[in-house]
């Protein structure tokens, strides 16, 4: 009777974390959805959806998976291509049906990347070039934002002026970074008990901008859903007709791409929640999760996702401790999605831009780029600290991030890869010394 008492408390617990981890989940599904290109409704209804597949189904026990920052850039180039290029020169030619046979196509690498084990080569992708690759993705994200923004590059604006949007973007990046340090210098021992910050950030932005009677751009909740017929006629409508070998193999190059970012995105993500948890994720079991997951998005015209770093972290530190954990913020999503779809409406676009620019600088890897600059200054003990970056690595970390910029995400990571190692093992003769630093710029975390 104790341990049922117990296993009752910890099911509360974990419904508790999963209904506070939910906001978190649906507002970033929103932003990335925005940033897709696919609309906010698309990638809230994929973060309720993967939430629970991968819960479900994953190798990785405590886990939050969704739309995540890398795979949502690379979904709003699929987006782009099918609709500003391949529907206007190809007549009957479906945008959507594409993207989703891009994204079907991608589930269906994953799941053959898991009947191969491919699982375990994960820890062969150097520090350096992961550290570069991430840096990238960043930087992907601030020059799209500040593009809407500032309306650079032809990009379509945000509706009202730029004042008042910038003004938005600021408060809102100022309220995420501030308000955390503020609470640990004021209330440092309730501070767990406090929402995230991202998440009060947009609520509290959003009704200020009402309450001064702001008139700008709000969020576009196109496509959502009332009913199940609802839900029926949305499936009806985005599985692809045509699957020529044309259109495969136009497809098959973008599937690849997604497929390769989220095994990098997820697996990843499995060795930091490891780490935490003490327990060893079961790879391939997680490749198959997330196979099904962005193959299940896709038949609703949602947005492929990965296993979430910032998410996952914030299940643990909140105490999530059972694989249901997941499960209660998928289903969690899915419920405040239906019921707060008016008030979600209601959210300034500017607003997603601020937590989008947010999300970059999570991404970006400035520890490793302070270690390195730190080294031209007098006095610094960075090196001391067990955190050294030679002029070598630095060209790894770079030429990767401008490769992610200019070209291919996918790209970036192969080339600087097998740069690695052909400079490692082939070109330079052993050295124990250098071999140490290569061990320790290889180790994925």
């Amino acid at each position: 009777m104790p341990q049922t008492s117990h296993s009752s408390a910890g099911l509360l617990r974990n419904l508790v974390v999963g209904l506070a981890i939910s906001f978190v989940a649906l507002s970033l599904g929103a932003a990335f959805g925005i940033l897709s290109g696919r609309g906010a409704f698309a990638g809230m209804f994929s973060a309720g959806i993967i939430a629970i597949l991968t819960s479900l189904l994953g190798g990785t026990r405590v886990q939050c998976s969704g739309p995540t920052a890398p795979m949502s850039v690379v979904a709003a180039t699929v987006v782009a291509l099918a609709y500003d290029e391949l529907a206007k020169n190809l007549p009957g030619f479906v945008p959507d049906h594409f993207i989703n046979i891009v994204f079907l196509l991608a589930g269906a690498i994953m799941l053959a990347m898991a009947i191969l084990r491919l699982g375990r080569f994960i820890t062969l992708v150097p520090k350096v070039v992961i550290s570069g690759f991430m840096n990238g993705i960043a930087l992907l994200i601030w020059i799209g934002q500040a593009k809407k923004l500032f309306g650079l590059g032809g990009a379509e604006t945000f509706s009202g002026s730029l004042t008042q949007n910038f003004t938005i973007v600021s408060a809102t990046l100022l309220t995420v970074f501030a308000l955390p340090a503020i609470a640990n210098k004021l209330i440092p021992r309730h501070t767990r008990y406090m929402p995230p910050a991202t998440l009060i950030a947009l609520v509290a932005v959003t009704v200020a901008v009402h309450l001064a009677g702001i008139r700008v751009g709000t969020v576009d909740l196109e496509g959502g859903i009332s009913d199940l017929a609802t839900l029926v006629d949305l499936f009806t409508a985005q599985w692809p007709r045509d699957w020529s070998a044309s259109l495969l193999l136009l497809a098959l190059p973008f599937a690849l791409e997604l497929a390769l970012l989220c095994y990098l995105d997820t697996l990843l993500t499995s060795l930091v929640v490891d780490r935490l948890t003490g327990e060893q994720s079961r790879q391939d079991k997680e490749l198959v999760a997330q196979g099904v997951a962005n193959g299940a998005v896709a038949l609703f015209g949602g947005i492929p996702g990965a296993q979430a770093t910032i998410r996952s972290v914030l299940v643990i530190k909140e105490g999530g401790s059972q694989r249901i954990v997941g499960v209660f913020i998928g289903l969690f999503v899915l419920l405040e999605m239906v019921l707060f779809q008016d008030l979600i409406a209601a959210i300034p676009q500017a607003v997603f831009a601020g937590i989008l620019f947010k999300a970059g600088y999570d991404v970006f890897d400035f520890e490793t780029l302070l270690a390195y600059l730190g080294r031209f200054y007098p006095g610094d003990t960075t090196a001391q600290d067990g955190i050294f970056v030679a002029h070598k690595e630095m060209l790894f970390i770079t030429g990767t991030t401008l490769i992610t910029v200019l070209w291919d995400l996918n790209m970036a990571v192969g080339i600087f890869t097998l740069l690695f190692y052909l400079m490692n093992k082939i070109i330079q003769p052993q050295n124990p010394i250098r071999d140490l630093k290569q061990r320790e710029a290889t180790t994925a975390v």
